[in-house]
This record gives C-alpha cells, sequence and structure tokens, in this order.
C-alpha cells in the first residue's frame, strides 16, 4: 500500500535544444504569429502592452512556483514534458525571455517593426530548428547547420516582406533588396554563439536592424 505522507513525485525534464520536440515549437510558431497578426489589425499600442505586461508577471509567478516547488509539478507531468527542456528543471523556462522580448519590442518600436520582429522570432526561429535538425547534414558552428540557417533566412525574408509590401506599400523592387539585406544580417547574427537566450535578442537586433536601415533608406515606418 502506498504511504499516504509520501510527497509527490518530483518529475524530470529529458529534452534537449537537439530534440525535435514537435509540441513546444509548434506551440512557439502559433502564439507568436497569434499575437502578432492581432497586434498588427485589431489591437492598439496600449493595449497590446498592458495585456502582454500582465502575461509577463503572470508566467513569472508561475515559473516560481513551479521552481520552489517541484514536487507538486507532477500533476502537470503529462503536459509539461512535451514543452520544457532539461536546462529548464531548474530554471526559468525559455517563456519568459520569449514573452519579455515581445514586451521590450513592442514598447520600443512603431508597430510595423514589432510585428515583423515578432513574426520573425514567432516562425524563424523554429523552422530553423526543426530544418535543422532533421535535415541538417552541414554543420557551420554547434547547434546551426546550413540547411537550418537557410530555413532562417528564407523565413526572415518572408517575415520582412509581406508586411511591408502589404503594410507599408514600398515598390517591390525597393523592398525586395531591403528585405534580402535584412534577412542575411540576422541570418549571421542568429549563427553566431551566444549565452543570451534568443528568443529575447531576436525580436531585439531584427527591430534595430529593421530602423536602421529603414532610416537610411528613407523607408516610412508608419506610427507606433
Amino acid at each position: 500500500m502506498e504511504n499516504e505522507n509520501s510527497s509527490p513525485k518530483e518529475i524530470k525534464f529529458e529534452a534537449t535544444r537537439k530534440n525535435l520536440q514537435l509540441p513546444r515549437r509548434i506551440f512557439h510558431i502559433f502564439n507568436g504569429t497569434v499575437i502578432a497578426t492581432l497586434y498588427l489589425f485589431y489591437i492598439e499600442h496600449s493595449f497590446a502592452v498592458h495585456t502582454i505586461g500582465i502575461g509577463v508577471c503572470l508566467f513569472y509567478i508561475f515559473e516560481q512556483l513551479r521552481l520552489k516547488y517541484p514536487e507538486y509539478a507532477s500533476a502537470f507531468s503529462k503536459i509539461s514534458s512535451y514543452f520544457y527542456r532539461a536546462e529548464e528543471q531548474l530554471k526559468e523556462s525559455a517563456m519568459i525571455p520569449y514573452s519579455m522580448g515581445l514586451l521590450l519590442t513592442i514598447l520600443s518600436f512603431p508597430k510595423i517593426i514589432a510585428v515583423i520582429a515578432i513574426y520573425t522570432l514567432a516562425m524563424a526561429d523554429p523552422l530553423s530548428a526543426i530544418i535543422g535538425i532533421k535535415y541538417g547534414k552541414h554543420p557551420i558552428f554547434e547547434n546551426k547547420s546550413i540547411e537550418g540557417s537557410t530555413a532562417f533566412f528564407v523565413a526572415t525574408f518572408l517575415c520582412i516582406y509581406l508586411p511591408f509590401h502589404f503594410y507599408i506599400g514600398i515598390s517591390w523592387g525597393k523592398n525586395l533588396m531591403f528585405s534580402f539585406i535584412l534577412a542575411i544580417l540576422m541570418t549571421f547574427f542568429e549563427m553566431l554563439p551566444s549565452r543570451l537566450d534568443d528568443n529575447l535578442t531576436i525580436p531585439i537586433v531584427t527591430s534595430i536592424l529593421i530602423w536602421i536601415v529603414a532610416s537610411l533608406w528613407n523607408i516610412p515606418l508608419g506610427q507606433p
């Protein structure tokens, strides 16, 4: 008979960055894409800031409870095992820098830039990981391959070109070169080894580069 006084069993996460972990990556794509689309077409700047800010705080509280009381996290083991990695056993998950990256981007940059940065984080980052893990045969750096970086470049190019085409309306030739240059710059940045979480750095660096290049080329960015 099971001891009634025994504490709940602590769960262990086993996945690493080298695992495909599709539920986590699909959630990453879905979550960011929905936020960027809603912000572009339906949500005002102030509402987005307040909503995401509240979400960041609530999720941080949840993460602190998970870390301080790991024995009770077993109640969510069937779900959490699909979304957490081994490295997140004793520290906050990547959702903290992810949500902080979204909030800082929306707070600091015009709407079109923030939307592109969120789309890039939501789509280019997980797609490059999926392609790199499944089909990466030509490594460049640790955890980076030509196949994965190519996927990142293509996704980033589309995430820049399409919003500028439909939302800003610059000429297709100028937009093509603008998107190509920025996608190249972001792909090189994504390949660089860094100890910082790319969920935080990708949207911020994307936004800064777009802002700089657009200013140099006199491309209108609209209002926040």
